[in-house]
């Protein structure tokens, strides 16, 4: 048991000594007649040691194994896809992804547009598509006052429905009570993300 319990200590992940790194793979298609088997054959011709793959629609944002993905990712991994669409539904969810992995320190690799967060360029391109997301943001903000206003107008406005941040407490307690960040994702109904950002804050 001692010699077990030495040969634990030794591997222990936290050993900053020892290149723990992974490289991981996120494949998905939207329906049963899609063929996944494209998408593994480039990411495991890009080294992916450990794919998390499913069958869902693209619009859903709380895919459970997307969750487990980033969920599993650590510092020093390498996230690699094939295209934007197989992971993020828009250019906000791409960004929210990218702030989790940057935040834990991953890179994120997207093959049909040559994105590396490693490199220059793709920090860059990521600036870009921020841009981009801002004045799509900026423009469904202008929408939404006009709406609200008519709405107001008609006496059908009841105000916002409560945000992922309205529930920060639920959060921390459930982590508090042991929950993993996927777990306490799914309780309260919000993206792994949310969880990350409201710990985060």
């Amino acid at each position: 048991m001692v010699l077990i319990g030495y040969c634990l200590s030794i591997l222990d992940p936290k050993d900053k000594d020892i290149d723990m790194s992974e490289t991981v793979g996120y494949a998905r298609v939207s329906t049963r007649d899609q063929h996944i088997e494209p998408q593994l054959d480039k990411l495991k011709a890009k080294g992916v040691t450990r794919l998390f793959q499913e069958k869902v629609s693209g619009v859903d944002r709380d895919r459970p194994e997307l969750n487990k993905m980033l969920d599993y990712v650590r510092s020093g991994d390498t996230l690699v896809v094939t295209k934007i669409d197989r992971i993020a539904r828009s250019t906000k969810h791409l960004l929210d992804i990218t702030e989790l992995l940057q935040n834990k320190g991953v890179t994120l690799k997207i093959l049909n547009i040559n994105l590396d967060t490693s490199n220059p360029a793709g920090k860059m391109m990521l600036t870009m598509l921020g841009a981009i997301a801002e004045f799509e943001r900026d423009l469904l903000l202008e929408r939404q006052k006009d709406g609200i206003e008519k709405a107001k107008q008609l006496g059908k406005y009841t105000g916002r429905k409560p945000t992922a941040r309205a529930k920060s407490d639920q959060v921390k307690e459930l982590l508090a009570k042991g929950y993993k960040k996927t777990q306490v994702a799914k309780e309260l109904g919000i993206s792994v993300a949310s969880v990350y950002r409201i710990i985060s804050d």
